[in-house]
């Protein structure tokens, strides 16, 4: 409790300041086959974003292969220790922070979440292998001085079924990595992870369901937002931890707000205004809160020129309405 209330205590300060209390305002950056270039920088920078996820992907067959692939001459040169290190670096150049967030891919697009071994060998092998992977990429994030590491995205059944292993791996990442540690929950799994008191944010993917509206209206999405954003704050309270949301975002799409976490490829006409009343609600719902410490918006493709627009109807908010918002807001919070 003394630690909750030394927290609060400082948040409170800045609050009271009159000013608006500077944010992780990020963006999550996908790989890309090349190495970046300072004008992709720039277009990150013009929406006053002062941080940037950097995603280094492992590969998996299926939710029954314990081994992981990763840092390969066949992948995408973002997807590499190499490429993200790059990334990182033009980033860092450009006074903008870091977080380092590996990912796994498992074949066909299969949720992380359901990634179980059968026998309690391949368990032992899937350990060994995401320790390699993870270990990997913590030394890589001291190295190039990132500020954050993400020691897992959405692995809820491996987390659950192998409690010890996370412990024992958190004291590992500690001893090559200086810097700030989450885990990123997919929002159906937060309040489940037992190791938050040993990290430094606690981490959500946070797609919530807040209204199935064909264009929901920014009351009707705070209104959706409220069971969901009081379990939040208590757990945040609870362990004293501020909370990041390690992904956010919304489709520009009919109902973006129902079942947000989806990435099918349809092929509905685009909804703009959905997608922009979905993020003004978010900002509105958390950005002040002095629990929150802010959040990465997903995603945002480095050939911004080609990316979004007002045919596309997934994630990207680029080069649509979104957009606008979130540099307005991130602007006010930088």
């Amino acid at each position: 409790m003394l630690r909750w209330a030394l927290f609060l205590i400082i948040f409170l300060q800045f609050s009271c300041s009159g000013q608006k209390q500077p944010k992780i305002n990020g963006v999550s950056l996908v790989a890309s086959r090349e190495e970046i270039v300072q004008e992709h920088i720039t277009e990150v920078a013009q929406i006053f974003a002062n941080h940037a996820a950097v995603m280094p992907f492992g590969f998996i067959r299926d939710t029954l292969s314990p081994e992981i692939i990763f840092d390969t001459d066949r992948q995408w040169y973002g997807e590499t220790k190499r490429g993200a290190m790059q990334y990182i670096g033009l980033l860092h150049d450009n006074g903008i922070e870091t977080m380092v967030k590996p990912h796994i891919w498992i074949w066909r697009g299969e949720f992380t979440g359901h990634l179980k071994m059968e026998t309690e060998k391949e368990w032992q092998v899937l350990e060994s292998s995401y320790e390699q992977f993870i270990i990997t990429y913590a030394k890589m994030a001291q190295e190039t001085g990132s500020e954050l590491f993400c020691i897992g995205t959405e692995l809820e059944q491996f987390v659950n079924h192998r409690p010890e292993y996370w412990n024992r791996l958190i004291k590992k990442i500690r001893t090559v990595y200086k810097g700030k540690l989450t885990y990123a929950a997919n929002w159906d799994e937060f309040t489940r992870v037992p190791f938050w008191n040993q990290l430094d944010y606690i981490g959500i993917d946070a797609y919530f369901p807040l209204s199935e509206a064909r264009t929901p209206t920014i009351a009707q999405l705070r209104a959706g937002w409220q069971k969901h954003k009081s379990k939040i704050q208590e757990l945040s309270e609870w362990h004293g931890k501020p909370v990041l949301f390690t992904e956010w975002g919304y489709r520009s799409t009919d109902q973006t707000a129902w079942k947000p976490w989806l990435v099918d490829r349809h092929e509905n006409a685009p909804n703009m205004n959905g997608q922009v009343n979905a993020t003004q609600a978010i900002f509105d719902e958390f950005w002040d809160e002095p629990w929150f410490a802010g959040g990465y918006v997903w995603k945002w493709f480095v050939q911004h020129g080609q990316a979004g627009g007002a045919v596309d109807n997934r994630f990207t908010p680029q080069n649509k309405p979104a957009q606008e918002v979130i540099a307005r807001v991130y602007k006010m919070y930088k």
